[in-house]
Parts: structure tokens; sequence; C-alpha cells
């Protein structure tokens, strides 16, 4: 299993200028790619054993990090569509 974090930056590595735009401009970007960060933080200490968890507790907060990640993406869709 991989223990590497899942940062927007990596996840998107070409859209640096339109996560950066979006950040400046959409509360709604900034609150999804918070609640991405603190989720995938979270992935990441349960995976090095630094925070116990149950599987289901690991699989469910994955769920929610995928979610958020198929916004995020959408949004950024719609962004380089846009020209945003």
């Amino acid at each position: 299993m991989s223990h590497v974090p899942h940062e927007l930056h990596e996840e998107f590595p070409d859209a640096g200028e339109a996560l950066h735009a979006l950040k400046e401009n959409d509360a709604h970007f900034v609150k999804l790619s918070d609640e991405y960060h603190a989720i995938n933080r979270e992935i990441h200490r349960i995976e090095t054993d630094v925070e116990p968890a149950s599987d289901e507790t690991l699989e469910d907060l994955k769920k929610k990090r995928l979610s958020l990640k198929d916004q995020i993406a959408a949004m950024l869709a719609v962004s380089e569509n846009t020209g945003s």
C-alpha cells in the first residue's frame, strides 16, 4: 500500500494556475480544498500508523476524499473551459 500524500497539486499537476485562481476567487472551492486537505492529512496519518483507525473508518475517509476530488476536478474543468 502506498503511503504517499495525495496533495491537490500532485493530483492535478497541469492545473496549478487554475488551482491558484480558484483559491483566490471562489469561496466554495476554498471550502472543498480545505476539507480535502484535512481528510487527506487524516488518511495519511492513519496509513503511516500515526493515528489508529479501523479499516472501515479509513475506507469511509477515502470515499469522502474521492468525492471531494471529483467535485474539485469538475470545478477545474469548468474553470479551464471558461478561461477563469
